[in-house]
């Protein structure tokens, strides 16, 4: 169903994505745990607490995607000798990825993790994913996305890798199999400087493909999210860390645990300004009375004696504002004051002739 802001709802596990209730917001661990499986469930209460929507981590099995002529994207600490190395390092397996499930559940966490080959699909399958993140990495890999969509949950697609006319042929295949989706833009540059992360491409995806949007970012700040969430945005993915001074791959592109719960709380303070317009007129009557105490009225600078006449020159304007307004000068101007009349209070019209 097309809504207003342009996109389709969806609903992820009983959380409704439809432009009106704020961004959905995905704690993204990836690799923050290090491979320790006390880690990640350490990561859990975290997010939990700081009260974001997901937590996703990555399901990689080492087998399956990578070969030991991989290189490391980052300069690594020498623990693992190849890159293959880490990733079977980084491995859970089965009845591990099911504890960490059990758990985000328990927190009222909706459990996230992408898959980085088919493999991981099935086993991923097994737990339940109620939405497939795909990597921007994996947006070619057909038989990967193939597998995902025989589950029938929504595919959330980072777009960071690819091309509008690749994009398009994603989209094609996605619409032809009838699925729901949602594009994230995204920088795959870690961390992706402010000015490279593309605010611009949210709404370029949201005419382009009349789909949900989403922001995977990667800047290690709040700013891109913030900014996200001013476009209404749909989702927001950002990369989480107990500590920016904690080692490993993606510390400098992530946000730290208080960081989250503030985005948290901008959500909720941007869904309470959009979903409560003000209506100029009747607010202005509201404030009637701070509209007076901020106000000026019509007031003498010098003091006059009875008879005399009051004359531009001699009018200013002082608070607050209960007395004669500044459009009633003209007809004031040139009536004479009946007694004598201070400059320390306001004019009134019974003070002046008729």
């Amino acid at each position: 169903m097309v809504l207003a802001h342009g996109g389709y709802d969806m609903d992820i596990k009983g959380h409704v994505i439809d432009g009106k209730q704020g961004a959905f917001i995905i704690a993204e661990i990836a690799q923050a745990h290090d491979g320790s499986l006390g880690i990640a469930h350490s990561y859990i209460d975290a997010v939990a607490d700081a009260g974001a929507h997901a937590i996703k981590f990555q399901t990689h099995i080492a087998n399956a995607e990578s070969t030991k002529d991989e290189n490391f994207r980052v300069p690594m600490s020498g623990q693992d000798s190849t890159r293959w190395d880490y990733w079977k390092r980084m491995e859970f397996s089965k009845e591990q990825w099911f504890s960490l499930a059990k758990h985000a559940e328990d927190r009222g966490l909706v459990f996230l993790s992408s898959a980085f080959s088919v493999e991981a699909v099935n086993l991923l399958g097994e737990i339940g994913m109620p939405a497939w993140k795909v990597g921007s990495g994996e947006f070619a890999n057909s038989n990967l996305i193939s597998a995902m969509l025989l589950h029938n949950a929504p595919i959330l697609l980072s777009t960071g890798l690819c091309s509008y006319e690749e994009l398009d042929g994603v989209h094609f295949g996605l619409k032809k199999y009838g699925a729901e989706f949602a594009f994230f833009q995204c920088t795959s540059a870690y961390p992706v400087p402010l000015e490279k992360v593309g605010i611009n491409v949210l709404q370029e995806l949201r005419e382009r493909y009349q789909c949900c949007t989403g922001l995977s970012d990667h800047s290690g700040t709040v700013y891109p999210s913030l900014a996200a969430m001013s476009e209404s945005v749909d989702f927001i993915e950002v990369h989480v860390t107990f500590n920016k001074n904690i080692y490993g791959p993606d510390t400098s592109s992530s946000i730290n645990i208080e960081d989250l719960e503030f985005l948290v709380k901008a959500n909720q303070a941007f869904v309470k300004m959009r979903v409560n317009p003000i209506n100029k007129d009747l607010l202005a009557n509201e404030l009637k009375s701070t509209r007076q105490l901020f106000t000026k009225s019509l007031c003498l600078i010098n003091s006059l004696v009875a008879g005399e006449s009051i004359e531009y020159d001699n009018i200013t304007l002082k608070k607050p504002g209960t007395g004669i307004g500044a459009d009633q000068i003209a007809n004031l101007v040139g009536k004479s004051v009946l007694n004598d009349l201070p400059s320390d209070r306001l004019i009134k019209w019974t003070d002046v002739n008729k």
